[in-house]
């Protein structure tokens, strides 16, 4: 199961994004929650592991970038996009820039186009979550080198001889 989170201002929007997403063919199911208010958005994303967030970028409260980039604080290995009426080239480059979105979403949106973008992002959300995983287990390797030279000087240090031997001092 995934987990999406949707964010507009617009209760219709929602629901008719909410009608796409279920014409859409996906291989996993999809589990979906819908937010009006940004920070009901926010503490949700704290309570629970989101796959990918998709926010409207004109709201009353406070823009989708900014949504996306405190969410992204919470949640980095989650997936965001935009979803937004704006052609303005330059929210796009803030939204990208700032949030770090993955795709900017034109309203309105074709449900195939949609459909595709939702399966690349989850493939991208499985690709932050292993480099995650690999850079958490990279760091403590690390540690446990460092703690192991503590202990024992000089252990994680090798001199190697021109022909592959081993140089003892």
């Amino acid at each position: 199961m995934r987990r999406l989170l949707l964010l507009d201002d617009d209760p219709l929007i929602l629901h008719a994004l909410q009608r796409t997403l279920r014409q859409c063919k996906f291989d996993v199911e999809l589990r979906i929650e819908v937010f009006t208010d940004p920070a009901e958005a926010l503490v949700r994303a704290a309570e629970i592991d989101i796959d990918l967030a998709i926010s409207d970028y004109h709201m009353p409260a406070m823009n989708g970038i900014q949504f996306l980039n405190r969410f992204r604080q919470i949640q980095p290995d989650a997936v965001r996009m935009v979803l937004s009426a704006s052609t303005e080239f330059n929210t796009a480059v803030r939204a990208i820039n700032e949030a770090e979105v993955f795709r900017f979403i034109p309203k309105p949106w074709q449900w195939e186009e949609l459909q595709q973008t939702i399966v690349l992002a989850l493939a991208r959300r499985d690709q932050n979550v292993a480099l995650t995983l690999e850079q958490t287990s990279l760091s403590a390797q690390e540690l446990a080198l460092r703690k192991l030279e503590a202990d024992e000087p000089g252990i994680t240090k090798v001199n190697w001889g021109a022909d592959g031997s081993v140089q003892l001092d």
